[in-house]
């Protein structure tokens, strides 16, 4: 993405305008900038539009999106939040750690909307009721939810002495994978820790933890590993390594087992709510970070067979959901 040719996008926004659109939302044309590695056919991108469309805010007519602002890297993120700010967008939405942060340090009084794993955890804002400066949005509580899913997974193989967890070595603290190791070692199970930063190194470490002799593997929530579901869901099938993911998608999508809120829903439901009230003006600090409030367990018993794995019946007997 070349900045020049986004900021003269933005810029000239108005002409490109329908007449029709000018009535809408005070006549005026809002300006969205993006910070997503995921790519922008994503479901959840695609419901949130969805929503916004159907609350009158209708992409090419009175929405501007930044579509250079899907499928980055994370070396890129930095560089397109500081264009970003140069094009005086309306609000820069984003997902991760990684791109709120860019987001942050690019700007001090652009509202920015988030979802992140854990929003006070690591330090984006400091309350979710009051959060400070110019950042809102949903904080998924996914360092609460990482255990539950451990928990989950010891069930899932009972007899289990050693599991493995695949962390992202940009988000992960240290302090957390620490918790999980002593939870693990309390109820008699060796927990080995793979950290990575980069998708490249997703397969590798999937292949270590089996050879390591781990018998089931606790898949962390994180964007880089929900962006790149496929590179593990791949893996662990070849490897018939029984797994846990973070969301419910996950587990519809082909993993083993998926514990957590609806990704689709909380962008269909909150983000677009919050996005619509900042995109009017309301001050991100007036906005109290939300967080989901519905959970499912999702057991897919076809991909179980798929790798010889048999889950327990007092486990499926839980699940808000079973693919046969």
């Amino acid at each position: 993405m070349k900045r020049r040719e986004f900021i003269t996008l933005l810029g000239g926004a108005t002409a490109f305008v329908p007449l029709t659109a000018r009535t809408q939302e005070v006549a005026r044309t809002y300006r969205l900038g993006g910070l997503h590695l995921s790519s922008r056919n994503a479901p959840w991108h695609v419901a949130l539009f969805e929503e916004l469309q159907r609350r009158g805010f209708i992409e090419g007519q009175n929405l501007l999106v930044d579509a250079h602002g899907y499928g980055l890297r994370l070396e890129q993120l930095a560089e397109h939040a500081s264009a970003l700010v140069k094009a005086q967008v309306d609000v820069i939405l984003c997902a991760g750690d990684a791109a709120t942060r860019a987001a942050q340090q690019a700007t001090k009084t652009i509202p920015i909307l988030s979802m992140t794993d854990d929003m006070v955890g690591s330090r984006l804002v400091s309350s979710l009721a009051k959060p400070d400066g110019n950042t809102t949005g949903v904080s998924i509580l996914s360092t609460e939810l990482d255990g539950k899913r451990q928990e989950l997974l010891m069930e899932a193989v009972p007899g289990a002495r050693r599991v493995a967890t695949l962390a992202d070595g940009n988000t992960t603290s240290l302090q957390h994978l620490g918790r999980l190791q002593e939870a693990a070692r309390m109820r008699g199970v060796e927990l080995l820790i793979y950290r990575v930063t980069e998708p490249e190194e997703i397969a590798g470490a999937i292949d270590a933890a089996k050879s390591s002799g781990a018998t089931a593997l606790n898949v962390l929530a994180t964007p880089l590993f929900f962006n790149n579901r496929q590179i593990i869901l791949q893996s662990v099938a070849s490897l018939r390594l029984p797994a846990i993911y973070q969301s419910p998608e996950i587990s519809e999508d082909g993993g083993l087992i998926g514990y957590g809120p609806r990704i689709i829903q909380l962008f269909r439901d909150i983000m677009a709510r919050q996005l619509i009230k900042l995109l009017r003006g309301a001050k991100p600090a007036d906005l109290p970070i939300e967080q989901p409030t519905k959970f499912e367990l999702v057991i897919n018993l076809k991909a179980a067979k798929a790798i010889g794995h048999e889950v327990p019946a007092s486990l499926v007997l839980r699940a808000d959901k079973v693919i046969e």
